[in-house]
């Protein structure tokens, strides 16, 4: 994943004519689309396929299964023109291979910690242990949490040449300028732009925010 704009636009939602619309109207400001089961499960794995003609596309399926299962999944999300896919890291080093093995030449992006209160609970006391299996089985990137900039500058210092990406912008609270400063390479951003009436202002204005 090539950094222009730094945006990554989450379209976490059900509709596909809602989708491609959306893709056609913004794809030359932001660098990607980030698909996930809520759209898939709707649409058919065929939506990626027609996304991925607009511009390039992230499968955001959390893969969180055994080695077998996630390198099954990997390969639909490529054989459909995905360029990049979300992983679990906790699942293990097994696991993670398996999808960075099946789904290369593209890119694998590891969650290493979540944005939402639950995860306080469980994965950052690991995350940085997740964070180097997931550099040792050949991830390209993490995803980070946008709500947390404290944490993404903690990532950026341990780990310089990994590709952060930050969900939680807008709506979740986390703000676009101070979630660059603190080190992330792309925005992860859904409802403060789909759910807008004019969603390419909005995604002009995040721009100009982080110049």
């Amino acid at each position: 994943m090539e950094k222009k704009s730094g945006i990554i636009v989450a379209l976490d939602i059900e509709s596909r004519e809602k989708a491609l619309m959306l893709a056609l109207e913004i794809s030359d400001l932001i660098d990607g689309i980030k698909v996930g089961y809520p759209l898939v499960l709707s649409s058919g794995i065929s939506i990626v396929r027609d996304l991925s003609k607009l511009t390039k596309v992230i499968c955001d399926f959390k893969l969180a299964d055994i080695p077998n299962t996630n390198k099954m999944i990997a390969l639909l999300a490529k054989q459909n023109g995905a360029e990049g896919i979300i992983v679990q890291g906790f699942t293990g080093s097994d696991s993670i291979r398996a999808v960075v093995e099946s789904f290369s030449p593209g890119e694998v992006y590891s969650v290493v910690e979540m944005t939402h209160p639950g995860a306080l609970e469980f994965i950052q006391p690991v995350s940085m242990d997740i964070a180097r299996i997931s550099v040792q089985a050949g991830v390209n990137g993490f995803i980070v949490p946008g709500t947390r900039p404290e944490r993404i500058e903690i990532y950026r210092k341990n780990f310089p040449n990994m590709k952060l990406f930050a969900p939680g912008i807008g709506v979740q609270g986390g703000n676009a300028k101070k979630v660059i400063e603190s080190g992330a390479d792309f925005l992860i951003i859904g409802r403060s732009i789909y759910e807008s009436e004019k969603p390419r202002k909005e995604v002009e204005n995040i721009i100009d925010s982080i110049q």
